[in-house]
């Protein structure tokens, strides 16, 4: 089990850029594959973004692509999220979530962190 904390939320005009970081506690943190969800008011949980464990792979949902970049730093415990060309439609609170799968399903993923609202205006 992984405790994770997000951090690097705010306000934020279209356009502009953001980035999250995501610090897991636990000394097996590197052998978790990581992602990155989303949920916006009134919606459900989506995925934006996955690393796997050694961070050679990354996959992204196709409305992020070339716009968000997932990366991890296993000697510090911490993958990010950076958030590029933002657009309304990013708005929602931005969860870690770490998983022994690599994949894009929540159902894969078995610790979660308590998400940081990101807010794009326009």
């Amino acid at each position: 089990q992984v405790q994770l904390v997000e951090s690097g939320g705010g306000l934020v005009q279209a356009g502009g850029s953001l980035r999250l970081s995501c610090a897991a506690s636990g000394r097996t943190f590197s052998s978790y594959a990581m992602g990155w969800f989303r949920q916006a008011p009134g919606k459900e949980r989506e995925f934006v973004a996955a690393i796997s464990w050694s961070g050679s792979r990354t996959y992204y949902t196709d409305s992020v692509k070339g716009r968000f970049t997932i990366s991890r730093d296993n000697a510090e415990n911490t993958v990010y999220l950076q958030m590029n060309s933002l657009r309304p439609e990013d708005t929602a609170v931005y969860y870690c979530a770490a998983g022994r799968t690599y994949s894009g399903r929540t159902i894969d993923y078995t610790d979660w962190g308590q998400g940081t609202q990101v807010t794009v205006s326009s």
